[in-house]
């Protein structure tokens, strides 16, 4: 029998609606019911392509001595973290707070029955397996959560206090720090600490790729040509496009890697990914001219536009499991391998199968995962990976969560309009899924935040909405210079300003759930950076300076933090150091821009807007002047760089 989420769109709550836990949705319904039986409160938050969310269903929300406890002294409550990110947001900063580390999916938070939290695990399995609170079961700590709620336990509820008050007092920094380029120094000795100089990236494992730093990293290069910046970058993004984390047959990143290798990932895939990693490696394209960072760039691009979209809207995740188990669809044995190959007469097959590391022992759990060690993809390949495909095709393919995301899909469109300036078929492509998304999450005046694909949208917008957004309609505007683009990019930054914004300091979410913004870059950049791009882009494309001075604002207000860990928050550096050395913009006629789309968009200089004109040359203009001219669009990148 199903219980309350069957009336939900979200798909992860459509996942739990045959658990036999009496679930309820975040309603106000749940928590006076709680209050009214003095029962305390389980929240779960999870996302439906999360392979532990997916255990923790199987083995307690599943198990039905676990869902009896939970029914009989609990008021259960499942979130979409990806529908609700304020909600999740406020118990990621809650589990920070009682565990002093950060959280992650699934997230379990138990509270009193007037909704303080006083416990925060991520997944907790049935049983007990130490003498410690860390260790102990889920239906060890439930048993004891009910006794002390129902003995009023004192000091239970005095922590809870605690915590509710301190969650309340938003931090304030200590002081404000002059904004100056010796913020890079410290950036790069963290970079630099943090860095695996044999396999890249900044981990060792788990290792997520944070596009952020890279994206900085390429910045800093091309503001400074610093060779260590540049090595740092081509590292890792030379190991993660071997194959593992990325997804060589089909193309695409995962979500992560679980070791230090980037070779064998969670095989989750996420949009966000994908959009912010195809726009680093366009960059990469752009500034170091290697062909493979581009045919990444477009084989993730193509992955979402061929696997995971529908009537030019973008679906959000793909599931890491499938038939029961985690990575069944992406990996082959050795013998089904062989004989594909064999049968389609291709030549040398063992000496092939070796340089793509499939092994009779497999490198996962005896099987294998598609990888060049070497980091370049031969050309045979090319006949090989429709063989590849098509042993895929006959596999359960994973579970797809088809919300679409406002955040997230513009994420895609802007990488998609970079790219376009490329290879003109996805600007084309760009310009359709940019306008189905207006008219599908923009109405009546409102932006929504999240769907399901041909449902009506409830949701609405949170910052990272506007942000993304509005980043997504200026690059549409720089390469089409069709002013919509720049009017509804205009207007979501005001109405963000007016929503969001309060002297520096930037809220995430507005109305009865209130959360602050990050200026960390956790799992995507963070929305506060993104709103200092638009700011900034704003201020120069229109000639005011109120947008600039609130982009000051907001820097000025985080500059003791940023100063100190730039390493956190380096997308926000970026938009410093474009603050402190200036925009560039190249007036031309919109003719020029189609037709040089690709030598404009390899100006070395990183902060670089155009606009039209009825000229026919190129001026190239600061803030409040122009400072050259020329006919020769070859001639341009030198004048950019000459006029500082």
């Amino acid at each position: 029998m199903s219980n309350r989420l069957v009336n939900e769109d979200s798909p992860y709550l459509q996942q739990h609606k045959n658990d036999p836990v009496d679930w309820w949705p975040w309603c106000e319904e749940a928590f006076s019911r709680a209050e009214k039986e003095n029962k305390a409160i389980f929240i779960s938050i999870g996302y439906s392509s999360c392979h532990w969310c997916h255990v923790m269903q199987e083995t307690v929300f599943q198990n039905q001595e676990c869902a009896e406890i939970l029914n009989r002294d609990f008021i259960s409550i499942k979130v979409d973290r990806e529908e609700r990110p304020d909600i999740d947001k406020h118990y990621q900063a809650v589990h920070q707070l009682l565990n002093r580390r950060a959280g992650g999916w699934p997230t379990s938070v138990f509270t009193t029955p007037e909704n303080k939290p006083f416990f925060a695990g991520t997944y907790i399995p049935p049983e007990s397996n130490s003498g410690t609170i860390e260790g102990m079961g889920f239906k060890e700590l439930t048993a004891l959560i009910t006794t002390k709620i129902k003995a009023n336990d004192e000091q239970l509820f005095k922590n809870a206090d605690e915590a509710e008050d301190f969650l309340k007092n938003i931090q304030h920094p200590k002081e404000a720090t002059v904004l100056n380029e010796d913020f890079t120094k410290n950036f790069m000795l963290q970079a630099k600490n943090n860095f695996d100089t044999k396999n890249g990236g900044f981990s060792l494992k788990p290792k997520f790729p944070h596009a952020s730093t890279l994206n900085t990293l390429l910045t800093i290069d091309r503001l400074y040509d610093d060779k260590s910046a540049r090595a740092m970058v081509e590292t890792t993004l030379n190991s993660m496009k071997k194959g593992g984390m990325y997804d060589l047959v089909d193309g695409g990143f995962c979500r992560y890697s679980t070791d230090e290798k980037w070779m064998v990932p969670h095989f989750e895939k996420m949009l966000y990914d994908n959009a912010l990693l195809s726009s680093v490696y366009i960059d990469a394209y752009l500034s170091y001219g290697d062909v493979s960072y581009l045919t990444t760039a477009k084989e993730c691009v193509d992955f979402w536009y061929n696997f995971m979209s529908e009537d030019e809207l973008f679906y959000s995740a793909s599931d890491a499991d499938s038939e029961g188990h985690e990575g069944t669809y992406f990996v082959y044995t050795y013998d089904e391998l062989f004989e594909a190959l064999k049968t389609a007469n291709i030549e040398e097959v063992e000496s092939k199968l070796a340089q793509m590391s499939v092994t009779h022992e497999g490198n996962f759990e005896g099987k294998n995962i598609i990888r060049f060690e070497n980091a370049l993809v031969p050309q045979w390949f090319e006949d090989v990976r429709p063989l590849l495909s098509q042993i895929r095709s006959k596999r359960v393919y994973p579970f797809i969560d088809k919300k679409i995301q406002t955040s997230w899909s513009a994420m895609m469109i802007h990488s998609m309009f970079k790219l376009g300036s490329i290879d003109a078929k996805y600007k084309k492509r760009a310009i359709k899924h940019l306008d189905k998304l207006l008219n599908t999450m923009f109405r009546n005046g409102i932006l929504y935040h999240t769907t399901l694909i041909h449902k009506t949208p409830k949701v609405e917008a949170f910052l990272e909405d506007y942000a993304f957004l509005s980043q997504a309609l200026l690059t549409a505007y720089k390469y089409t210079q069709d002013e919509v683009y720049l009017v509804y990019a205009h207007r979501f930054v005001n109405k963000a300003l007016e929503e969001f914004y309060d002297k520096g300091v930037w809220n995430f979410s507005a109305g009865k759930f209130m959360t602050k913004a990050e200026i960390s870059d956790n799992t995507y950049t963070s929305s506060v950076s993104i709103m200092l791009d638009v700011l900034l882009s704003i201020g120069t494309l229109l000639e005011d300076e109120k947008y600039t001075h609130f982009a000051f604002k907001t820097m000025e207000y985080n500059s003791y933090e940023l100063g100190r860990k730039p390493i956190y928050s380096p997308y926000m550096l970026t938009q410093v150091l474009r603050h402190l050395k200036g925009d560039r913009v190249i007036k031309t006629s919109l003719e020029n821009i189609d037709i040089n789309a690709l030598t404009l968009a390899k100006i070395e200089y990183p902060f670089v807007l155009l606009k039209a004109s009825e000229e026919n040359d190129y001026m190239i203009c600061g803030e409040k002047s122009c400072f050259a001219q020329t006919l020769n669009a070859e001639d341009v990148n030198a004048l950019v760089s000459n006029s500082f």
